[in-house]
């Protein structure tokens, strides 16, 4: 516990009141009167004390703070990925909410949101981590480098032949970009649709052994 001692202003205030009930009432031409009028103050300043005493708090000693760790996988590389994902999407974020260009903006949305799913995807099949290597080392960082450039040269406010220039690269790239980042999510999937794939052509297989073929089903239907 901590204790916190709160003085009391009574007794200031009541000394206040008595140099005003002087200053409006009382001799204030020789010096014998401001010693009389300092003696009274302080005379007032004690028994005021005495009335008003300071006040004496009991506050609980704060609890302490406990340092949370970082949530862990149990996969270092799995961690990584996990931290490069909050560090990109924060900076998307941060890049969305200062660009102005509602084009621009509606694709940064597409790519945060794609950018989270191949990350999701790949902490679920740890496996796939090497089919997103390029994706993080130069695709991701890239595109923010990218979006950083436009959003400086736009927060300059000027035209120019470089600002104007640079800037309607990128905003011809930016389609480009989004359509690689769906490209490298649905590449996540291609051995899932091989294997999908597979299932259906023996399953039709033998739903025709059984005399259950695509032309027996609309027959019966």
């Amino acid at each position: 516990m901590a204790k916190i001692v709160k003085k009391s202003a009574a007794p200031l205030y009541i000394v206040a009141l008595l140099w005003v009930i002087w200053a409006l009432f009382g001799p204030m031409y020789a010096w014998w009167h401001f010693a009389l009028l300092a003696a009274g103050s302080v005379a007032l300043y004690l028994l005021g004390r005495r009335l008003f005493p300071d006040k004496i708090l009991i506050v609980p000693d704060p609890e302490p703070e406990v340092k949370r760790e970082p949530e862990t996988t149990g996969n270092p590389e799995i961690d990584a990925l996990m931290a490069e994902r909050d560090r990109a999407l924060s900076e998307m974020r941060r890049l969305n909410d200062s660009i102005e260009d509602e084009t621009i903006s509606a694709q940064i949305d597409r790519l945060e949101e794609t950018t989270r799913k191949i990350i999701a995807h790949v902490a679920e099949h740890p496996g796939k981590l090497p089919q997103i290597r390029r994706f993080l080392s130069y695709y991701l960082p890239t595109t923010l480098k990218l979006l950083n450039a436009y959003d400086r040269m736009d927060d300059a406010g000027v035209s120019g032949t470089n600002i104007d220039g640079t800037m309607g690269k990128i905003e011809h790239m930016m389609d480009t970009i989004v359509r690689a980042f769906d490209k490298q999510l649905d590449a996540l999937f291609a051995d899932e649709a091989l294997d999908i794939s597979a299932d259906i052509t023996v399953m039709e297989q033998l739903l025709a052994q059984e005399g259950v073929g695509d032309g027996q089903l609309k027959m019966e239907l």
